[in-house]
């Protein structure tokens, strides 16, 4: 048997994940030109591995072998005939020299693709020269967001290594049931923007069993969003881990139905938030759980701020985003400020639904405290600080 094949045949059990044969054809992109040397740039032989893969009338797989391949932005787009196994053995790295980037805004993009597995690799971008021209604040180009899932469904990424990002790692986009799992994200805690995941305008999201370190949001849930699950998540460094911003449009779609259970935050400058402006907006955050979750040396463990505005160009009215049945339960760890927790909600739109159950966050040789602004709910079972619900 082709060793080609025999591989797509050893991974044969992440494709039922689409009911798909396992009888699935192999193109390597090696085979159509790519060259593993880390200066070639392989962007067409991929992009023609592709296009082979999305044509076939069976299963099938691009394979990209052992090596380091250089691409500049690559377009992996459908709909295609059958499912398709994205298995990635070897690096992708970005140019050495971030203009070639170009002005997408995109490296890896995927759109309109469904049944589709990326499994294993690591995609490198090299962000750093791009960092250190942001920071200087000459004419930088927009950046690109390295690996992307647009107008796309039933897609299940594993395995993946994503590197120094110029911006955010992982973006979904106006998908449907989208699986990511064994992730491992790494950018510096300084590294402006790189944030691990953002989801907006999707169903069905899940993250689970994953490390992320970065110099913005772990994970950020957009508006638009309905049914994230979270699970199983090491955040930090990082912002935290982040429902909106919200409330940035008046015709604004929210957000609903949103779990993260038994993660850990470490040195991060917020744990759990729920994010957003202060202006008139339709958006809205329900029916929020967080849970089991374990929180080191954090600067804000437990937030929800309706006046949030990272610049100076702050609008001065009251948030019109509606925030409810929100569920905080075993949470306990250390905070590094003594307002451990914050609700900072609308006075035009209180929270309401705020439940907190067993609760314990400390700080060092000082009582933790808990402020609420416009908020209503309720508490149980031990709650440290003392809750002012």
């Amino acid at each position: 048997m082709d060793k080609h094949l025999l591989k797509a045949a050893c991974i044969c059990f992440i494709l039922s994940f689409f009911q798909s044969s396992c009888n699935a054809a192999s193109y390597n992109v090696v085979s159509f030109g790519a060259r593993p040397d880390g200066r070639t740039d392989s962007s067409q032989a991929f992009e023609s591995a592709w296009r082979a893969a999305c044509a076939s009338s069976s299963s099938s797989m691009v394979y990209i072998p052992r090596g380091m391949f250089m691409t500049k932005p690559v377009v992996f787009s459908g709909p295609c005939t059958s499912s398709i196994l994205f298995q990635i053995d070897g690096t992708l790295v970005a140019p050495s020299n971030y203009q070639d980037m170009g002005n997408s805004g995109f490296w890896i993009l995927f759109t309109k693709v469904s049944r589709l597995t990326v499994h294993g690799g690591t995609i490198d971008a090299r962000g750093s020269k791009f960092w250190a021209c942001r920071r200087t604040g000459s004419h930088c180009p927009p950046g690109v967001r390295s690996i992307s899932f647009l107008w796309s469904s039933n897609v299940a990424v594993s395995g993946l290594k994503s590197l120094y990002s110029e911006l955010i790692h992982v973006t979904v986009s106006n998908c449907n049931n989208i699986m990511f799992e064994h992730m491992n994200i790494i950018a510096p805690s300084r590294s402006p923007n790189t944030d691990g995941i953002i989801i907006q305008s999707s169903t069905g999201v899940t993250i689970k069993n994953s490390l992320i370190r970065t110099g913005d949001d772990c994970i950020a849930v957009g508006p638009g969003s309905k049914n994230i699950w979270m699970e199983k998540i090491a955040c930090g460094p990082g912002h935290g881990i982040s429902i909106g911003s919200l409330g940035n449009s008046l015709n604004e779609a929210g957000v609903q139905n949103v779990t993260l259970t038994n993660a850990v935050f470490t040195k991060t400058q917020n744990g759990v938030r729920i994010k957003s402006w202060a202006r008139d907006s339709k958006s809205y955050a329900s029916d929020v759980e967080f849970r089991n979750i374990v929180m080191r040396a954090v600067d804000n463990p437990i937030i929800i701020d309706q006046t949030y505005c990272p610049s100076n160009r702050c609008p001065r009215e009251t948030s019109g985003v509606e925030v409810s049945n929100v569920r905080y339960n075993n949470i306990r760890g250390t905070s590094t400020t003594v307002e451990a927790v914050k609700f900072q909600c609308s006075a035009s739109n209180p929270c309401r639904g705020i439940q907190m159950r067993n609760i314990r966050l400390t700080t060092p040789n000082r009582a933790t405290t808990s402020t609420c602004e416009n908020v209503r709910g309720s508490a149980s079972g031990q709650v440290v600080p003392r809750s002012c619900l």
